[in-house]
């Protein structure tokens, strides 16, 4: 794959056919180091992809309720706000990295002991860790791919990083969301939630892959400032464009920690899906997922960055305000893969904007402080939202959540602008 990419000259992107993967490998010509980057956010997002799709099954078969599962999220965001900043100022000085081998050497092992330690005290410690530990693949996720690509391939290389680890996630996910009833069938007499965390383990483990990659990986220009800290944060402060940007994010991802972590619940309780059939609903969203993201790059470039991001904010408001009036399986089920596309293709859009609009100095201090208000928010967001569907219902809340996302996306076209170093 490395040679075909560095062989034969770049095609136009109005001659690329999306029939042809060689071609569309050619046009956007990636290096070596990203492909092992590339590899190492493969197993750690395939890894996870599987995790948190079946966790909160696993807390359901040990009788934990929407309550305490809300205040389990949000531990986990809680976490990430403990740790952002300080991951942040640790890839600033020393390069990012060091941050991320620790990251995928931590975040697996805790991953291990969530399932082992099941306590609903244990479980909130463990996931005030395992939050802090997922914060450093967030602070140097953005950074890396943007050491990594130029201008010309960036929006590419994180369509095709979101969608192949989605892709490989949604076949982990349907495994292990039909493993069970695999096992009842040949006479095994292993509970579920036994199996369900045999599954948890594994995936951990297969995240945990990617440290043999990130070790091999070296980032040409990983920059490291011997500045004062606070310097970076000075800068942010002075950034029109990071004073919009980060709280308009920071709300996105509230509204998303909102929904995300209680759709399968939601598929559980509502509609009354088995887990067989939960597995195949989220298999389908990791495809549709799959094909939206590798269709972002030629979005973004027909409408535009920003209004690609506010159109696809704008219909998966408008989405879930749809899944609210529908009781129906089919029609549901419809709707919330049709969110989950939609709501996938805004994020490479989003982190790329970021990123564009960030100095390469200030890259990983700006990338902490967008992880530090998503997770300030999100963590709140996420315990609110567990009591509001236990109160006050699905309906309700997908209306809110509804209209949260076309607040947002008529501020992305109408808030935000780049600086005009960037725009020229």
């Amino acid at each position: 794959m490395q040679a075909l990419v560095e062989n034969g000259e770049a095609t136009s992107a109005e001659r690329i056919s999306w029939n042809d993967p060689h071609s569309w490998l050619r046009q956007y010509r990636f290096s070596r180091s990203f492909w092992t980057f590339f590899l190492a956010a493969l197993f750690f997002d395939a890894g996870f992809g599987i995790y948190y799709f079946l966790f909160n099954l696993f807390l359901l078969n040990l009788h934990f309720q929407e309550r305490s599962i809300g205040l389990i999220n949000g531990a986990l965001t809680l976490g990430s706000v403990a740790c952002t900043l300080p991951a942040g100022m640790l890839a600033r000085k020393y390069g990012v990295r060091p941050v991320m081998l620790a990251c995928l050497a931590v975040a697996p092992a805790v991953g291990v002991l969530r399932t082992l330690f099941t306590q609903l005290p244990s479980q909130i410690a463990l996931a005030l860790l395992g939050g802090a530990a997922m914060c450093l693949w967030g602070v140097c996720f953005l950074p890396a791919i943007a050491e990594l690509t130029e201008e010309n391939n960036r929006a590419a290389a994180f369509s095709l990083i979101f969608s192949v680890s989605v892709g490989t996630s949604a076949l982990g996910g349907a495994f292990a969301a039909h493993l069970p009833a695999w096992m009842a069938a040949e006479g095994s007499t292993m509970l579920t939630w036994q199996i369900q965390r045999a599954i948890l383990i594994c995936a951990s483990l297969l995240a945990a892959v990617a440290f043999a990659f990130a070790w091999r990986l070296r980032l040409p220009n990983d920059v490291r400032s011997e500045d004062e800290p606070m310097q970076g944060w000075k800068h942010l402060l002075h950034s029109s464009f990071l004073r919009r940007y980060i709280p308009l994010m920071a709300i996105w991802s509230a509204m998303i920690a909102a929904f995300v972590p209680f759709a399968n619940v939601y598929l559980t309780n509502s509609l009354h899906l088995s887990l067989s059939h939960i597995g195949t609903v989220f298999l389908l969203s990791q495809l549709v997922q799959l094909c939206s993201g590798l269709v972002t790059a030629p979005l973004f470039r027909s409408f535009g960055l920003q209004r690609g991001i506010a159109a696809t904010q704008l219909v998966t408001g408008t989405l879930l305000m749809l899944l609210a009036l529908t009781h129906t399986v089919n029609v549901a089920t419809v709707l919330y893969l049709c969110f989950s596309a939609t709501q996938w293709m805004s994020s490479p859009g989003m982190y790329n904007l970021l990123m564009r609009g960030t100095p390469d100095s200030e890259r990983s201090t700006a990338a902490s402080a967008v992880m530090f208000g998503n997770a300030l928010v999100s963590s709140g967001a996420t315990a609110l939202a567990g009591i509001g569907f236990a109160n006050f219902g699905y309906a309700w809340m997908f209306v809110l959540l509804g209209l949260v996302a076309v607040a947002v996306a008529v501020c992305t076209v109408t808030v935000l602008r780049l600086p005009q170093e960037v725009q020229a």
